[in-house]
């Protein structure tokens, strides 16, 4: 089907960059966290928690989002993302002072909101630009990476002159209008979509022509193909939310720089990873997946070998956190594209969701395993050597994945 009388399919895009430049502030937890520890005494570890959560509900949202985005199509399901983020927001503005609460507010519906809305940008614009899957998934989640880049400042500023729970509220007013108006924008091309002047790639030599079969949850988790994704992608995101929860401390210890500096530096790698996402979509839209999937952990076992060990001064930490944060932001980028190649993008947001499942664990358990090794070995540069050999691991992974045996339906032709 032709474009015909059809939107411009490139203002999706500039609804989807929107929202993801809100939903991105759920990484503005640590604006919040040492306000909150001084005014009501908490410990780092109780301060820590909401953030915590809100990941692991992030990633449970998905699941959820997917399967109703599937059936229902994608402006309810961001239009309620945005609404259950805004109240999420506003919840702990009210009742912030109390530890459980909070946990609630921020934790759990700040997550389920942001898990609602994330999914919903990603598959449609996927849908809309089958032509090149890798860079408008790339731009899709370049907001996601660069919300904190504004959200965090202004943010810190409206603390000074507000205090946190007030702050809270105006990030609830804002995020929520915005989030929702977005994604009611957001609509599915119709059956059967092609853009103009694009023709689906032709099939080998001796091959029948065939239409491409949308897998079912079910039949994708049946598949070798999806736990290999899964592992790639825990490796991946693992080493990156290692290093973006660790970049403070990491450049207090090898750079010997100041807290107040080392945060300079963890800015510059927020750039790098908002702009690995649409890098490494473009690259793997000209090489493929799979070698853009092997470039990216080959940035990372550079910067973890090369770099990081023999960072001394501002500028080449800067330099070896950033290239993390590049490859990093790839994984982000990749894997919707490689879900929607393998399995069909019918069933797009379920079958992310539960691939998504992967970043989840990546951020309970990176951060945790690369703390804990430089706890019991006294240096980071040994946790450096771990992180590189799971990006090895990951590199030869993606290498050995190949796309599920065709399960397609033969075209009448």
């Amino acid at each position: 089907m032709a474009d015909g009388a059809l939107p411009n399919r490139w203002m999706f895009v500039v609804w989807a960059i929107i929202m993801q430049l809100c939903l991105g502030n759920l990484y503005t937890w640590s604006i919040f966290r040492s306000p909150l520890m001084k005014d009501y005494g908490w410990t780092i570890q109780q301060a820590t928690v909401p953030f915590t959560l809100s990941i692991v509900f992030f990633a449970v949202g998905m699941v959820f989002a997917g399967r109703w985005q599937d059936k229902a199509g994608p402006r309810i399901v961001a239009t309620t993302g945005g609404i259950i983020l805004g109240v999420g927001f506003l919840l702990a503005s009210q009742v912030g002072s109390n530890l459980w609460g909070l946990y609630v507010a921020y934790g759990i519906l700040g997550g389920l909101g942001v898990g609602f809305a994330y999914v919903t940008p990603i598959a449609t614009c996927v849908k809309w630009f089958p032509d090149m899957r890798g860079t408008i998934t790339g731009l899709a989640v370049l907001g996601f990476g660069a919300g904190s880049m504004i959200g965090a400042p202004v943010g810190t500023r409206l603390i000074g002159q507000m205090g946190v729970l007030r702050t809270f509220a105006v990030f609830g007013v804002i995020f929520g209008i915005l989030v929702a108006l977005a994604g009611s924008m957001l609509r599915n091309p119709p059956a059967g979509y092609r853009p103009a002047g694009w023709t689906p790639p032709v099939p080998a030599a001796g091959k029948p022509a065939v239409t491409k079969y949308d897998y079912t949850p079910g039949e994708m988790v049946a598949t070798p193909q999806f736990y290999l994704l899964w592992v790639i992608y825990i490796f991946w995101a693992g080493v990156g939310l290692m290093a973006i929860s660790q970049a403070v401390p990491m450049g207090v210890e090898l750079a010997k720089l100041e807290p107040a500096v080392a945060a300079g530096a963890l800015g510059t790698m927020a750039i790098f990873n908002g702009l690995g996402r649409p890098a490494f979509g473009g690259i793997s839209d000209k090489v493929g997946r799979v070698w853009a999937t092997i470039l990216a952990q080959a940035v990372y076992i550079v910067a973890l070998i090369l770099v990081l060990p023999n960072a001394s001064t501002f500028a080449t930490y800067t330099v070896g956190i950033s290239l993390v944060g590049f490859s990093y932001g790839g994984c982000l980028a990749l894997m919707p594209a490689f879900t929607a190649d393998y399995f069909g993008t019918k069933n797009l947001g379920i079958n992310y969701g539960w691939i998504f499942t992967a970043w989840g664990a990546a951020g309970i358990l990176g951060p945790v395993i690369g703390a804990q090794v430089r706890a019991q070995t006294g240096a980071w540069t040994n946790a450096f050597w771990i992180l590189a050999a799971l990006a090895a691991i990951a590199a030869v992974l993606a290498f050995i994945t190949k796309a599920p045996a065709p399960r397609e339906v033969t075209a009448k032709v």
